[in-house]
């Protein structure tokens, strides 16, 4: 069980400095070197130069109650295999 300073830093984020995610849809400069290029995971993604590991923002922000969805990026659009 996580103690009650531990839960005080998690309700206050602004508090707890600075938190580097990977996040899609925008350009994610690496804060090991600077670098732009990704090997994306399904909970994190790695930069393919100096192999820093970043955390998925959109895995850090599901909800782990709920089941999990795997939608095609095309949407409703049906992907037939070859």
């Amino acid at each position: 069980m996580a103690s009650s300073s531990s839960m005080s830093e998690m309700r206050r984020p602004f508090e707890r400095g600075y938190h580097a995610v990977y996040r899609e849809h925008e350009i994610n400069h690496c804060p090991g070197c600077g670098r732009t290029h990704w090997l994306i995971g399904r909970m994190s993604a790695e930069c393919a130069f100096c192999a820093t590991a970043l955390p998925l923002a959109e895995a850090s922000t599901r909800s782990h109650g709920a089941p999990i969805t795997i939608r095609h990026k095309n949407g409703d659009t049906p992907a037939w295999a070859a």
